[in-house]
């Protein structure tokens, strides 16, 4: 049975770096993470539905959408659906099926 996946984008596909001057996240600096953009890329090619979400341009109020977009095909990643400016904010994610994301990476989930 082929599942839907759901990634944070933002220290969890790549490393923004974050302007203190101008106290904000530089996302398009970013630095992506190649190797869990590889597992993403496995789970598409295996058929899974891919949900990229990201909070960039909730408190801004920016449309990141397109250079987000751009961004991650730059990359080569691999998603059928990209939210942006949708993520609600938070410390906790509480949800039965969450699974932390550097225990996914590492498959200490398995």
């Amino acid at each position: 049975m082929m599942s839907k996946y759901v990634f944070d984008l933002d220290h969890t596909l790549c490393d923004p770096p974050y302007n203190k001057k101008e106290k904000r996240w530089m996302y398009f600096d970013a630095e992506p993470f190649y190797d869990r953009i590889e597992v993403v890329n496995k789970l598409w090619e295996e058929g899974h539905y891919i949900i990229i979400e990201t909070a960039r341009g909730c408190d801004s109020k920016i449309n990141h959408y397109e250079k987000t977009f751009d961004q991650l095909r730059s990359w080569g990643l691999k998603f059928h659906t990209l939210r942006t400016g949708v993520k609600y904010a938070a410390t906790w994610y509480i949800d039965d099926k969450a699974i932390n994301s550097e225990d996914f990476f590492s498959g200490k989930h398995q």
